[in-house]
């Protein structure tokens, strides 16, 4: 069956305008996977915020109870620390040594964290223009710039993930993948919603989750009826 084919034959098993109780939104994205490898999980949350505003950034750094099913690449700037660093399993540990050769095109920028400690922040700064448009640089907000380095690195190694909204005003945040069990990934959406509706700026106007989605890598996204989510939260109180 070709790549059309199944779209089409997905379409006809949802309706895509549908907004479903989070719990069949899960099975929904599960049973709808056809492609021949375990698919990312990724959920938008589509937010009330005017993005241009500083004071209406929504980022930060939740938990996942089961994590991404992702192999998390961390880097670590650190000079004291550096040892702590590598035994808490930092994939790539360095100082001025590293920012050079980050700046100068000789390390592929492929990781998925960049930690560092106070001290090295004037270092990583000048790498602002390399590292800010990948979403890389480490940020006092999000808890990347930290002293603790050794339990911040297990922490994302974990399944801690790190989100920021787009330009659009728009949150995509991976939640895990096609082979967890569904249970695992609604505690994965329900945490993550909580800590984005915790996220909500003082200054946003009206219902701050506008609409928010899940998809798997290579299937069609599928609506959650918010209102669900809520209900949800609220019970596990």
């Amino acid at each position: 069956m070709g790549i059309s084919k199944k779209r089409t034959d997905q379409e006809r098993r949802y309706d895509a305008e549908t907004a479903y109780p989070v719990s069949d939104a899960v099975d929904l994205v599960k049973t709808l996977s056809a492609a021949n490898f375990d698919e990312s999980i990724d959920i938008v949350y589509q937010l009330s915020i005017d993005a241009r505003q500083a004071d209406q950034i929504v980022r930060g750094t939740v938990s996942l109870p089961h994590g991404t099913g992702k192999d998390i690449k961390v880097v670590v700037f650190a000079n004291d620390q550096a040892q702590e660093a590598e035994d808490a399993g930092a994939d790539v540990v360095g100082g001025k040594d590293l920012a050079d050769r980050i700046s100068s095109g000789d390390m592929p920028l492929d990781w998925d964290i960049t930690i560092a400690t106070p001290d090295m922040m004037p270092v990583v700064g000048k790498l602002g223009q390399i590292l800010g448009p990948r979403g890389l640089m480490p940020n006092p907000k999000t808890g990347t710039v930290t002293r603790d380095v050794g339990k911040t690195v297990e922490a994302f190694k974990a399944g801690r993930v790190e989100y920021r909204n787009d330009r659009y005003g728009n949150v995509h945040i991976p939640i895990g993948r096609v082979s967890f069990e569904s249970g695992n990934l609604l505690e994965n959406v329900l945490s993550i919603s909580d800590a984005i509706i915790r996220a909500r700026p003082a200054s946003a106007k009206g219902r701050f989750v506008r609409k928010v989605s899940i998809s798997s890598t290579m299937g069609p996204g599928v609506k959650i009826d918010m209102s669900s989510v809520e209900d949800a939260l609220k019970e596990r109180l």
